[in-house]
C-alpha cells in the first residue's frame, strides 16, 4: 500500500451539501476499492491562477489516501466523470518521504563525520611577559 495525495477543485456554483455528498461518495471508492482515507481537507473556495473550463475560482477539497494503484485509477476514473469537477491532481508521496528520510541519514552522517574530523582546540600559549617596560 502507497500514500496518495489527491486533490480536486469543484466548480464553485455547486452548493456545500453537494460537495459534501461528493466526499462521502469519493470515499465510499476509496473504501470499496481495498483502499483507506487517512484524511480529508476542504480548503474552501479559492481563486484560480487562470482560467479552467471558463470558471475564475473553485472549490478545493485535499485527500490523503493509502491504497494501491487500482485504487487510484477507480478515484480518478470517477473524478472525470463527474461533471462538477473541473481539475484535479494526483500525487504518490511515497518517494517524496523516502527521499526525504535518504536526506536526513545522509546529513547525520556526515554532521557525525566532520565532528569527528574537528580537532579539539587547543589552548592559546600564555602572553610572552615584556622584557623592557618602560615607565
Amino acid at each position: 500500500m502507497r500514500n496518495y495525495e489527491i486533490i480536486f477543485i469543484v466548480r464553485p456554483d455547486v452548493s456545500d451539501d453537494d460537495v459534501q455528498k461528493l466526499i462521502t461518495q469519493m470515499e465510499g471508492v476509496v473504501a470499496s476499492a481495498g483502499g483507506k482515507v487517512e484524511k480529508v481537507e476542504k480548503m474552501g473556495r479559492r481563486r484560480l491562477a487562470y482560467r479552467v473550463e471558463k470558471q475564475r475560482e473553485g472549490f478545493y477539497v485535499l485527500f490523503f489516501v493509502t491504497g494501491t494503484g487500482d485504487t487510484v485509477k477507480e478515484f480518478e476514473r470517477r473524478l472525470k466523470v463527474t461533471d462538477a469537477v473541473i481539475k484535479h491532481l494526483t500525487i504518490c508521496t511515497d518517494e517524496i518521504l523516502q527521499r526525504a528520510a535518504k536526506f536526513k541519514t545522509l546529513r547525520t552522517k556526515q554532521e557525525a563525520k566532520r565532528r569527528r574530523s574537528k580537532p579539539a582546540p587547543a589552548s592559546a600559549p600564555p602572553p610572552a611577559p615584556a622584557e623592557n617596560a618602560q615607565a
